[in-house]
C-alpha cells in the first residue's frame, strides 16, 4: 500500500478514493465549524463589551456563515436558525 493512502483496511479503489475525498471533506467542514465558532465568539465579545454597532455588524457576519454552513451541508438549516436567533436575541437586548 503506497504512503500517501494511510491506513485504511479498504481493498476496493473506489472505496480507498472516498477514504481521501472523505478526510478532504472532513478538514473542510472542521475549519468551517471553527470559522463559525470564531464569528459567534465575536458576537458574544462585542454584546459583553456592550459595543452595540460592532455587535450588529459581527451579527450580520455570523448569520452571513452561518447561511453558508448550511446551505454547504455543513450544519443542518435548523442548527443555523437556531444558533441565528439565539445571538440575534442576544443583540437585541443589547440595542433596545
Amino acid at each position: 500500500m503506497p504512503a500517501d493512502e494511510g491506513p485504511d483496511l479498504a481493498n476496493i479503489k473506489s472505496q480507498k478514493k472516498r477514504i481521501l475525498t472523505n478526510e478532504k471533506a472532513r478538514q473542510r467542514n472542521v475549519a468551517v465549524k471553527s470559522e463559525l465558532k470564531t464569528a459567534i465568539r465575536a458576537v458574544e465579545k462585542a454584546v459583553a463589551a456592550g459595543e452595540a454597532d460592532a455587535a450588529v455588524a459581527a451579527l450580520r457576519t455570523a448569520s452571513r456563515k452561518l447561511d453558508k454552513a448550511a446551505s454547504k451541508g455543513v450544519i443542518h438549516k435548523n442548527n443555523a436558525a437556531n444558533r441565528k436567533s439565539g445571538i440575534a436575541a442576544r443583540v437585541k437586548a443589547l440595542t433596545a
